[in-house]
């Protein structure tokens, strides 16, 4: 017995593959080469050590990072 009307899903071009891999964080500053920053550095250790805390706990550390890179930008932006 029929319930209603076939409808197929999207066709196969159309549906989304998987999610590109995000890109990884360097193991330590040393890896990053000579062309660092001290604020940045410590973002990029506050976000790869935000990763072992629980959810609610990472969007703090996220936030953080983000602002000190936000600052840190600007600050490069005018000079």
């Amino acid at each position: 017995s029929a319930t209603g009307p076939f409808r197929p899903g999207p066709p196969p071009a159309a549906r989304p593959g998987p999610r590109p891999a995000p890109p990884s964080l360097p193991e330590s500053a040393d890896d990053l080469g000579d062309d660092r920053h001290p604020a940045v550095d410590a973002a990029v250790r506050a976000m790869a050590n935000a990763a072992t805390l629980a959810p609610a706990d990472q969007i703090a550390q996220y936030e953080a990072a983000y602002e000190t890179l936000r600052e840190t930008l600007a600050t490069i932006d005018q000079t």
